[in-house]
């Protein structure tokens, strides 16, 4: 049987860079982070309705999403506040 040559592709450089750049500590934190930030899109949409936009223009959208997110805001810090009458954990 004769020996099969194994061509490498093109496009080994780039993912061999790709590999190097996945495995690194500093992807691993951006990583994290983009989850949290995708999460609290993902919350406007579902939760606060706004995967469409009710106000018109472009100032409209903008007053639309600043509303959004401080309602989003809010909520996240009414959980971080101890509840009055109930003991801590």
């Amino acid at each position: 049987m004769p020996a099969r040559k194994v061509t490498r592709s093109v496009h080994e450089g780039a993912r061999d860079l790709t590999r190097e750049i996945t495995a690194s500590d500093a992807f691993l934190v951006s990583s994290r982070q983009r989850k949290k930030i995708e999460m609290l899109f993902a919350h406007l949409k579902r939760i606060l309705k706004l995967d469409r936009l009710r106000l018109r223009g472009a100032k409209g959208a903008k007053d639309q999403f600043h509303l959004a997110t401080a309602a989003q805001n809010l909520r996240k810090l009414a959980k971080t506040r101890p509840r009055p009458g109930l003991a801590p954990a």
